[in-house]
């Protein structure tokens, strides 16, 4: 059994009310001077919380500039904008580009190193500064991990991982994603399902994070259709929420594999949201790996409600039908030529996808250019069909 380590935020606090409780516990601290990164659409939410913390004498920097994929160049503004205010404390209420880019100022606030000193040598000082997140979406798991994701001067993605990534707490609140879009659900969602997903099946797997990964497949697969058919299906929602949330214990000790290495691409030469990016490859990345492993396909399929008989090999098969059925019934886009990418696109995308080999270590079969490019062609093709026995 391989090593892991576990690197979880101190406090967790999941159900209803709990961006309240943040407040509460927050007012309970000495820090007086909080610097809170959000979007617009939040922090119009915010009153009453952000009443109680002025009454209480708090001073609050609020920044909603964060409306894509976080660049360090973001990062490196708004963390000279948390020094000019003094922060002692930071937060980051939104999704994972929201929490990503308050879990790196927090860190990098008043510790004298720059983005490159810390992507080479990794962090040189402990983070002093308070750290908590609240998610808005169930997609990230930000929340609880280690990782943060950017993108770099060169358009692309560079995952930044330490325990000072850690947050001090994590308040997950379901009622906070009732208001997002359906397509935005849907993409969020099943980007959590595959943090599961990849996490069980990875390579370094280990008991510790199947207990969290298997049961994230489960409520996730049994969940998101109806959190995307009615938002305010507060169950749904929940359900959802702590699936997501289960991802994202899972992305330190064990993280993620070539779905987001495939992945990473589309958004960076593209544009296309990370969640969709996930979606558009996750079936196809599933169909290359489950005949290295075809044991774990299969728990991922029963998870998922697979009533499949016969061999390991034909159960895990069904997992990739039900996994297309699901990202289908959720209005996504189950094409890469859907979302307007050319075909001849397929070099340059599988070229570059061979440049995260800090993902593709992990997956269960090793990926060569030749199979990237193999499964890129495939994600032009929705018709939902298996690998011949000979892949």
């Amino acid at each position: 059994m391989n090593r892991i380590q576990l690197l979880n935020p101190g406090k967790v606090v999941f159900g209803a009310g709990s961006l309240d409780q943040f407040v509460n516990d927050y007012l309970k601290t000495p820090h007086q001077r909080l610097y809170l990164v959000t979007i617009p659409q939040v922090a119009d939410s915010l009153d009453s919380q952000l009443k109680q913390l002025e009454l209480a004498g708090i001073r609050v920097c609020i920044n909603t500039s964060i409306a894509g994929e976080p660049t360090f160049d973001d990062f490196e503004r708004l963390v000279q904008e948390a020094a000019a205010f003094r922060a002692d404390s930071v937060a980051g209420i939104g999704g994972g580009s929201v929490m990503d880019t308050a879990k790196l100022v927090a860190a990098q606030l008043y510790s004298g190193q720059t983005v490159d000193d810390v992507l080479d040598n990794g962090f040189t000082k402990k983070r002093g500064t308070f750290l908590a997140c609240i998610p808005t979406t169930s997609g990230t798991g930000s929340e609880v991990s280690p990782n943060a994701i950017f993108v770099n001067s060169k358009g692309a993605k560079v995952g930044v991982i330490s325990p000072e990534l850690v947050p001090d707490a994590a308040y997950v609140d379901p009622a906070l994603t009732v208001s997002v879009p359906p397509s935005v659900t849907a993409a969020t969602g099943i980007d959590a399902l595959a943090h599961c997903l990849e996490a069980y099946t990875n390579k370094h797997a280990h008991p510790v994070a199947d207990l969290f990964a298997l049961e994230g497949v489960k409520l996730i697969g049994t969940y998101l259709l109806r959190a995307y058919q009615n938002g305010e299906d507060e169950e749904a929602r929940a359900k959802v929420a702590l699936g997501s949330m289960y991802g994202g214990m899972c992305l330190g000790p064990v993280n993620t594999a070539a779905v987001h290495a495939l992945a990473y691409p589309l958004s960076t030469d593209f544009h296309i949201s990370h969640g969709l990016s996930v979606a558009l490859l996750l079936p196809y990345v599933m169909e290359f790996n489950l005949v290295t492993a075809p044991d774990r396909y299969a728990a991922v399929a029963v998870a998922l409600g697979s009533q499949e008989n016969g061999s390991q090999k034909d159960i895990a098969r069904s997992a990739v039908r039900i996994i297309k059925g699901l990202i289908k019934k959720c209005g996504l886009p189950t094409s890469l030529g859907e979302v307007d990418i050319p075909f001849e696109a397929v070099e340059k995308l599988a070229a570059n996808a061979m440049q995260i080999q800090r993902l593709l270590k992990n997956n269960p079969r090793e990926i060569s250019l030749s199979d990237a490019e193999t499964i890129y062609t495939r994600a032009f093709n929705t018709e939902i069909q298996e690998y011949e026995e000979k892949i």
